[in-house]
């Protein structure tokens, strides 16, 4: 099966299954690297350039085309007209219009993310797929 999949599990500790043909978008390199940059632990902030590192070396990330962009906009007017605050969840508007676009399934530890818009991506938990 081929997936994208979220920040969340590039940070998690379950790696992706063996038969997960796996992508990730560009979007994530970003998360990743505030991550890195936001450590007050000189521990912790080795620890995330260590796993953005290992990311960067075995990834080749899909860009933020205009198909994904038109999408994500969709998507945040969708967060916008169903109550939701489409500007606290831009990065994950983005990975989800990625994934959207790309025609495959959003592997996620945070499934709760994309639930407002549950009917226009499909987000699974990386546990259940």
């Amino acid at each position: 099966m081929r997936a994208l999949l979220d920040t969340s599990v590039l940070i998690g500790e379950l790696p992706p299954p063996r038969e997960v043909e796996a992508a990730i978008s560009v979007v994530s390199i970003t998360e990743l690297h505030f991550g890195v940059l936001v450590a007050d632990d000189d521990d912790e902030r080795a620890r995330r350039i260590a796993r953005l590192s290992a990311v960067e070396a075995t990834f080749d990330p899909l860009p933020v085309s205009v198909e994904v962009a038109r999408f994500w906009g969709q998507l945040a007017a969708a967060v916008a007209r169903r109550g939701g605050n489409p500007r606290r969840r831009q990065i994950d508007l983005a990975i989800a219009a990625t994934a959207h676009v790309e025609g495959v399934p959003l592997l996620t530890e945070n499934v709760g993310d994309f639930q407002i818009i549950h009917d226009l991506v499909d987000a699974r938990r990386l546990s259940d797929r």
